[in-house]
């Protein structure tokens, strides 16, 4: 059986591409800039993961800054963190201790890690599925809100692969965690749900 690392990603290039997102950066150039109106896409968003996002999502409800505070205190929705993480380096040595980067957010919030890629892989897709199903207790009706920081089609892509699965009360928060902590909300630190084999 393949080590779990290499299953979840299957290139070099995947897990660079997370290194890049979570430092900050881009790993693609995208062209686009802030001022542009930025259209939704066919399918998803495939590279170049932070970039201006489009103003809508079909089939989801847009959030906005007062809204997710709103929809926080009222405890009905499930907040879903989707910031990718890159995996543990197979052949790490054993005197090198492996920090990953922490994670603060939105709290109460449930962190599902890398599944906001464009393609997902089998086990990436099961994981997200059946942590979907096991959040709503199999409601595809209950309220979920997918985030992740602004500018982060991670967050968009997660949100229409969510719709794809059947489930109706989608919202998107395009600002994440910085939009939450611009308002001055806490954030709280937090581990990934982990992906079992």
């Amino acid at each position: 059986m393949m080590p779990r690392s290499r299953r979840a990603f299957p290139d070099l290039s995947r897990a660079l591409a997370i290194i890049a997102f979570v430092a900050g950066g881009s790993w693609s150039v995208s062209g686009e800039s802030c001022a542009q109106t930025v259209a939704e896409p066919e399918g998803y968003r495939m590279e170049a993961f932070r970039a201006p996002v489009p103003e809508t999502l079909a089939g989801a409800r847009v959030v906005s800054d007062q809204q997710v505070l709103e929809l926080h205190a009222s405890g009905e929705v499930i907040f879903i963190d989707v910031l990718p993480r890159p995996p543990k380096p197979e052949k790490l040595p054993d005197d090198v201790v492996w920090r990953p980067r922490p994670r603060n957010n939105i709290p109460g919030s449930v962190w599902l890690v890398n599944v906001g890629f464009g393609a997902l892989n089998p086990e990436t897709e099961k994981y997200f599925r059946s942590n979907l199903e096991r959040l709503t207790a199999g409601d595809k009706s209950a309220g979920i809100l997918i985030y992740c920081l602004a500018d982060c089609w991670m967050s968009w892509n997660a949100a229409r692969r969510a719709l794809s699965y059947g489930y109706s009360n989608v919202y998107w928060y395009p600002d994440g965690t910085d939009g939450w902590t611009g308002l001055g909300g806490e954030t709280e630190p937090s581990e990934p749900v982990p992906m079992t084999p």
